[in-house]
């Protein structure tokens, strides 16, 4: 592995690291986080806890790479015209925090010239990290797959069964009211629902309304373990463009553990498409 690749993963574990230890003892004290959550306009939740490891995070960036471009959830939502920009989610999972649920994440994704090639998302509470390169048409010179907790990990190549699961979010539960052919999960936090997709305990998941701070880390990963990531909209995620705001995009996606079986979860979440 290059120096690059090298200081890359390791800011990206010991700064994660950092953040998740501090917000660990947040989330130890829940009606404090529930005290301090407030509503965004899109209906979801922020804590203090959100706003610190956002500036955090951007900090420990400026510092490390001070040539790479950043874009967040909680502060800057215009996409820089540098060729390195990293996307941060600070705290995937906001409302499973603040009501006490032990599933969320920090999200960390790098992307070269608007595309990621890299992502890493830690999840304290449950001891998980996270970690894939993703090199497509970048032409980088980059490593390759897909890592839970430093060992490899791959999407399932199960035949699908009723005893498989798929996840959905909340905003696509109208997907219920049709005959599904596994069983479904709600987990409550974008990345670790494809995140179990690249580590083979699902089939595959779909959002109806992630930002892109809830999916560039998460679309290097998945893709560097064999999923299959489908935009449910015309036009593609990326590249990203300079100048533009993203702050509003939301972007329905399906992940799918195989290509086989995308028109199978295809068919069965056309209702979200293109919306």
């Amino acid at each position: 592995m290059s120096d690059f690749w090298t200081q890359v993963l390791d800011f990206s574990r010991t700064t994660t690291a950092k953040v998740g230890a501090q917000l660990l003892q947040d989330f130890g004290h829940v009606w404090v986080a529930e005290k301090q959550a407030a509503e965004k306009a899109d209906g979801s939740l922020v804590t203090q806890s959100d706003r610190w490891a956002d500036e955090t995070l951007r900090g420990a960036i400026a510092q490390a790479f001070p040539d790479h471009g950043v874009l967040s959830e909680e502060v800057e939502h215009i996409f820089p015209a540098n060729d390195w920009c990293w996307i941060v989610d600070p705290l995937d999972g906001t409302t499973n925090f603040a009501r006490g649920l032990p599933i969320w994440g920090i999200s960390l994704g790098l992307l070269y010239k608007g595309t990621p090639v890299f992502g890493y998302i830690a999840l304290p509470p449950l001891g998980q990290s996270f970690y894939g390169y993703w090199r497509g048409d970048s032409g980088l010179e980059i490593p390759t797959g897909a890592f839970l907790n430093d060992r490899p990990i791959h999407t399932s190549i199960d035949t699908l069964t009723s005893n498989h699961f798929f996840n959905l979010c909340t905003r696509s539960t109208a997907l219920l009211k049709n005959p599904f052919p596994c069983k479904i999960r709600m987990l409550g936090a974008t990345t670790y629902s494809f995140l179990t997709t690249a580590a083979g305990a699902t089939l595959g998941g779909v959002e109806a309304t992630p930002k892109i701070w809830d999916i560039a880390a998460t679309w290097a990963i998945v893709q560097a373990a064999g999923g299959v990531w489908t935009p449910l909209e015309l036009n593609p995620i990326f590249p990203l463009q300079v100048g533009k705001d993203y702050g509003d995009r939301a972007y329905p996606t399906l992940v799918v553990s195989q290509p086989e079986l995308v028109p199978t979860f295809l068919s069965l979440v056309h209702t979200l498409q293109h919306k």
